[in-house]
């Protein structure tokens, strides 16, 4: 089918705060508390039989610092609200555009004009991109609804018209073939996050959650059944070698797993990377967890990755870039440098692992299986945002994806989701959630999540929070009707 045109009506910003039931350190910096962003956006078909409908569709994610931005001149405070104008931003530059385009059209069409914006303001690419990721999502999710697609089937169709103007290097590959050949999963492995402040076993003192759910990496394990794991990494090998001493002696009772390294912009240089995967080589206890190690996330910091050569560094294990990602030049770039990999993450825009994943395809036919797209996490929470996470994990095929939202806040009643709005998310995803410690909770069994009730027209979703519950955002965007009448 011809990709739809449709004009952006409206784009409504809302959030709610989210208390975390244990603190979680981003790099230096450690969070407590954030407010989770809600966006809700409603859409005009132009090109279509049904020309002149109009249908809705929603987002959410949370608003985390210190991770779009770990700048020490910047208070939590300021980085949430960087990311508040970000959405602003994008949902005005959106819905005041009466333009009609394709899905991907209105992200092109604005991509380059948001980044200079928030340039201008003082926001990073990254923290810029937060908010047209979460305004594609919404109005996909209208335009899947409209058409009575699911995101996996609309994907596969390219219904969004994904195209390479924004990514010429892909110029001449043929993205509707690699698109139709992406084969959505049914399940999906859950690698359990250990972050620095997270106690190990029951020897450490408890972080405080004091609710009956897992503390300790030894009750995860007992209670989800994870065999994959990311390990946060403080970058001072001596420190690292000590803690994942500790944590391999846990794992050693499992008959197997997989392991993640998060650098989180923690090592100084890459000779300091080189020296870390030395002395694990050299720490006998640590053979096994150095065998089960997939690759090292992100370990220089964001101002140096693009521009260190880090093959040597890149020889123990692959390197992927995370934080570094903030363009869609940013993979190719570090693929220069000796880079193999970039994370899917859907704050960064799912058009971008979409394109990243092509990249990925491309290269390989040169050299088969060495580009990678992992799937990352940003503490996403039970509801729209962790679904929509997961079900672009599962298009792009990922066998596994770090998931920490339910870990880090219990659920729903977490969020301050009232009773109906937990219901109405567990009966139209009985398989993704399940009730447990006084909450709707993602349910995670044998260290597995099931996506199948994900397969549904719209975006991954069969309900909707209670938005008379929500907050408006202080920057929201105008539609077209009132833009008439200022």
């Amino acid at each position: 089918m011809n990709a739809p045109t449709f004009r952006v009506i409206s784009v409504e910003l809302y959030e709610r705060p989210v208390t975390l039931r244990i603190p979680f350190r981003f790099g230096a910096a450690t969070v407590t508390h954030a407010p989770q962003a809600f966006v809700r956006a409603r859409i005009r078909l132009t090109n279509m039989a049904s020309a002149g409908s109009e249908s809705q569709g929603a987002s959410a994610e949370l608003m985390i610092p210190k991770w779009f931005d770990k700048s020490p001149q910047k208070s939590n405070a300021e980085n949430v609200s960087d990311l508040r104008t970000a959405l602003g931003n994008a949902a005005d530059a959106y819905s005041s555009d009466t333009s009609a385009y394709t899905a991907f059209g209105h992200a092109a069409a604005h991509y380059r004009a948001l980044l200079s914006t928030a340039e201008a303001a003082g926001i990073n690419a990254l923290a810029a991109s937060y908010g047209p990721s979460l305004v594609d999502r919404a109005i996909l999710d209208a335009l899947c609804r409209g058409l009575a697609m699911s995101f996996g089937a609309a994907i596969r169709a390219n219904v969004p018209g994904i195209e390479a103007s924004l990514t010429p290097d892909l110029a001449g590959f043929d993205l509707g073939c690699f698109l139709r050949g992406l084969e959505p999963r049914v399940r999906i492995a859950a690698r359990h996050t250990v972050g620095m402040l997270d106690p190990i076993d029951k020897h450490d003192a408890s972080t405080g959650g004091g609710d009956g759910l897992p503390e300790t990496l030894e009750q995860v394990i007992a209670l989800y059944g994870n065999r994959y794991f990311k390990l946060k990494l403080g970058g001072d090998p001596d420190s690292d070698i000590r803690r994942l001493a500790r944590i391999a002696a846990i794992l050693e009772g499992l008959p197997e797993y997989a392991i993640t390294l998060d650098g989180n912009e923690q090592f100084a240089d890459a000779a300091t990377i080189v020296e870390f995967w030395r002395k694990v080589a050299a720490t006998p206890s640590l053979a096994r967890l150095a065998a089960a190690t997939l690759y090292l996330e992100q370990p220089l910091p964001r101002a140096l990755a693009l521009e260190t050569e880090i093959t040597k560094a890149a020889r123990a294990k692959p390197l992927l870039i995370d934080e570094s990602d903030a363009t869609l030049a940013a993979f190719p770039a570090a693929r220069a440098l000796g880079y193999s990999g970039a994370s899917s993450k859907s704050c960064k825009g799912l058009y971008k692992s979409l394109l990243n994943a092509a990249r990925c395809a491309l290269w390989n036919r040169s050299i088969p299986g060495r580009y990678f797209l992992s799937g990352e996490d940003l503490t996403m929470q039970a509801g729209l945002a962790v679904q929509q996470d997961l079900a672009l994990a599962s298009v792009l095929g990922l066998s596994h994806v770090e998931r920490n939202g339910h870990h880090y806040v219990n659920g729903f009643a977490g969020q301050g989701a009232d009773a109906a709005e937990q219901q109405r998310f567990l009966s139209a995803h009985p398989d993704l959630y399940a009730t447990s410690h006084g909450s709707v909770r993602l349910a995670i069994r044998d260290g597995s999540i099931a996506l199948r009730s994900l397969d549904l027209p719209g975006f991954a979703s069969g309900a909707e929070p209670t938005w008379t519950t929500l907050e408006p955002m202080h920057q929201r965007a105008t539609t077209h009707e009132e833009s008439r009448l200022q």
